[in-house]
């Protein structure tokens, strides 16, 4: 069996258990099966940008996935007009403080030579300066946070389209990911895994603690969309009309047209993501990028600058997950920082890449459809089994409880199963890398 007809195989399978889905369940089950494998297939590329092309080891990506949501209220919720008056302004004037502390105190490094006299000027400079931005900051956050916190107690965003906060979410991602690898990218491999797991967990906390950026814990509800509302189609005599010709009632109409729409919208950036990364991949560039991957020494003897690309290409992937983080919050209409949790957005996306297959862009998407997938079914699924297994046993058995109530952990035994069997048999992947 060729390459090309063995993947061809693998897609159409995905595709053929995403309609089962709809046609024995729901077909709304399976358009948001697809939706979430199309952001998850998005993500997974942009961690095989950072494994499979650089061989960087990132587990923060649930930092840069949160940032993305994080743009979508920055850029599409209204502003608050009553926080900005009562302290918008103190709060930005204390961040701008924040910042000018950092850059002095980086000048006064950059420029002055080793001394104990430059330790002294910076300690003065970073300890000084603390104490000013938190006498600028602290009192203009607690007058927006104080402003009716029950509904906002919040700055706002700009009130543009969603759809900007998508490209933007991608930008807040890449400047998060500039200044984790001007620091971190020097680092041994294990080391800098440490490293972008502690710089997520930060940005994670200040998105819970800091309720005038987002409202903290308290979510951000009513985000705006890119498609229509459901009610609004139920109401349209001609969204009916048609709905009826299908033998499909409004409401089940209403939301297959919505999440069809969000597929399309989806579709359309994995695509563009899809061939920005296949053109890389196949460009000097790419190949220069595996170089480096597979031999740095090398790499190095030969001119190239290791440190600069790893920077480039750690950027670039933590802004397609930016720009992914993004749009799973747009489809949820809400942002929720207490969801962002590691298994999900890190572990779940390492194992689609790796039974995807590592530096191959088609494999991380493949790998993205089939372990989201297996995570929404497997336990409907495993509970069935269970009844299955246990209908022989009589009522109010200790075992039968114990095995139906075991169902719930079916997802993390599946995962673990399907990677060990991945791993066992086709170790680079379910679609490998090509080898030059």
């Amino acid at each position: 069996m060729t390459p090309v007809l063995k993947n061809t195989l693998l897609f159409a399978v995905v595709a053929l258990l995403i309609v089962l889905t709809g046609v024995m369940q729901s077909w709304n089950t399976a358009l948001l099966i697809l939706n979430m494998g199309l952001i998850s297939a998005i993500m997974a590329l942009g961690v095989n940008l950072q494994w499979g092309f650089a061989g960087l080891f990132n587990v923060g990506v649930m930092g840069f996935v949160a940032l993305g949501g994080l743009a979508t209220v920055l850029v599409s919720m209204p502003p608050t007009h009553e926080a900005w008056s009562a302290g918008g302004v103190q709060v930005i004037a204390g961040l701008l403080c924040g910042a000018a502390v950092i850059v002095a105190a980086a000048m006064v490094l950059k420029h002055m030579e080793k001394s104990r006299l430059r330790t002294v000027v910076v300690l003065v400079i970073l300890i000084g300066g603390f104490f000013l931005y938190r006498a600028v900051f602290d009192p203009g956050v607690e007058a927006v946070e104080a402003v009716d916190p029950a509904s906002t107690g919040y700055l706002g965003g700009l009130g543009l389209p969603v759809l900007l906060a998508w490209p933007v979410g991608g930008l807040l991602a890449a400047g998060a990911a500039w200044i984790i690898g001007k620091t971190a990218l020097g680092l041994r491999s294990d080391y800098l895994a440490i490293a972008t797991l502690g710089i997520a967990e930060i940005i994670l906390a200040v998105m819970k603690n800091e309720d005038w950026l987002a409202r903290g814990v308290k979510n951000v509800n009513g985000i705006d969309r890119p498609v229509p509302y459901e009610v609004d189609l139920q109401n349209d005599p001609g969204f009916v009309e048609t709905a009826a010709g299908f033998g499909l009632d409004p409401v089940t109409a209403s939301g297959i047209y919505i999440k069809l729409s969000y597929s399309l919208l989806f579709a359309g950036v994995l695509i563009l993501i899809l061939v920005a990364a296949q053109l890389a991949l196949n460009s000097p560039w790419g190949r220069m990028m595996r170089a480096i991957r597979d031999n740095e020494t090398a790499a190095e003897a030969m001119g190239k600058d290791v440190t600069r690309r790893h920077l480039q290409i750690f950027i670039l992937g933590s802004a397609v997950c930016g720009i992914a983080g993004a749009m799973m919050t747009t489809l949820d209409g809400q942002l929720i920082p207490t969801s962002y949790q590691p298994l999900r957005f890190t572990f779940l996306i390492w194992v689609m890449v790796i039974v995807g297959g590592s530096g191959n862009n088609f494999g991380a998407v493949l790998g993205g459809f089939v372990i989201w997938f297996f995570w929404v079914q497997v336990e409907p699924i495993g509970l069935m089994l269970m009844e299955l297994i246990t209908a022989p046993m009589a009522e109010g058995s200790a075992l039968k409880a114990h095995l139906l109530e075991s169902a719930a952990h079916m997802r993390l035994l599946t995962m673990g199963l399907i990677l060990l069997l991945v791993l066992r048999f086709s170790p680079r992947g379910l679609i490998p890398e090509r080898q030059a």
